[in-house]
């Protein structure tokens, strides 16, 4: 039986996956590769089920979400990120089911932001980001070759001048501002 809470699927471990689909054990071993090594025990993990839908495969109890990767895209891409992020992440998710990508994303999300239907941390919250190219995944063993973790840390409404960072990256690794001024401004570090 498959429970629901809120908007957030719970699928217990007896639930098969399709073949195309890791098992839930090995979505949360790749999906805890973006998280800090001292955060990975603690982290609640969704995950994909058959269907493709998010689902909660490991309830954790610290303040970071880990999201497996999507078999439904190319190319290997897991995340972390604090738990007041969530509302921002489930709306990307809801809205990019709908077909709804880029720009429209971005701008539905600010209007509901502004209505105030859509709440943003009051703080800084950081997302980890592990990617890699396919061929240097293994799914089997949960090994990864050549994967790059980069770094982004919310804060909504910052600038340049509110921050001291620059627009762009003057030198490899150095934190940068990126959409700033608006509910998606975040310092992006790429070392």
């Amino acid at each position: 039986m498959i429970a629901k809470t809120g908007t957030t699927t719970v699928v217990p471990e007896t639930i098969p996956f399709k073949a195309d689909v890791p098992h839930s054990a090995m979505q949360i071993k790749l999906a805890l590769l973006a998280a800090p090594p001292e955060k990975r025990d603690s982290a609640t993990v969704y995950g994909y089920d058959a269907n493709n839908q998010v689902a909660v495969i490991r309830k954790g109890t610290n303040e970071l979400i880990c999201l497996a990767d999507n078999p439904a895209d190319t190319g290997f891409s897991v995340a972390c990120y604090n738990k007041d992020l969530e509302p921002l992440m489930q709306r990307g998710r809801e809205l990019r089911k709908q077909g709804i990508r880029d720009k429209q994303l971005f701008d539905e999300r600010a209007k509901e932001v502004k209505e105030g239907t859509l709440q943003m941390p009051k703080s800084p919250a950081t997302l980890y980001v592990y990617s890699a190219d396919n061929k240097d995944v293994n799914r089997a063993t949960g090994e990864v070759k050549k994967g790059y973790l980069r770094y982004v840390i919310y804060i909504p409404f910052a600038t340049a001048a509110s921050t001291g960072l620059p627009e762009k990256p003057s030198a490899p690794g150095m934190p940068w501002i990126m959409d700033q001024g608006t509910y998606h401004a975040h310092v992006m570090i790429d070392p």
